[in-house]
């Protein structure tokens, strides 16, 4: 079964930054509105930084 890059982020929202949260969500919003689908290449970009951010936040604490 495949991931989905949306229910991953969210489940990263916790240990990440509010800013970072907004922009992902930003992102992900205007990806879908503009005709892409959750599972693009361009979602998983956008889950591999979230948790590129989320490990930095556990490495610097």
């Amino acid at each position: 079964m495949m991931t989905n890059p949306i229910y991953e982020i969210n489940k990263l929202a916790d240990d990440l930054p509010l800013p970072v949260v907004q922009d992902l969500h930003k992102r992900i919003a205007d990806w879908l509105a503009g005709g892409g689908s959750y599972d693009a290449p361009y979602m998983f970009q956008q889950l591999r930084y979230a948790k590129n951010v989320a490990e930095r936040m556990k490495r610097n604490g």
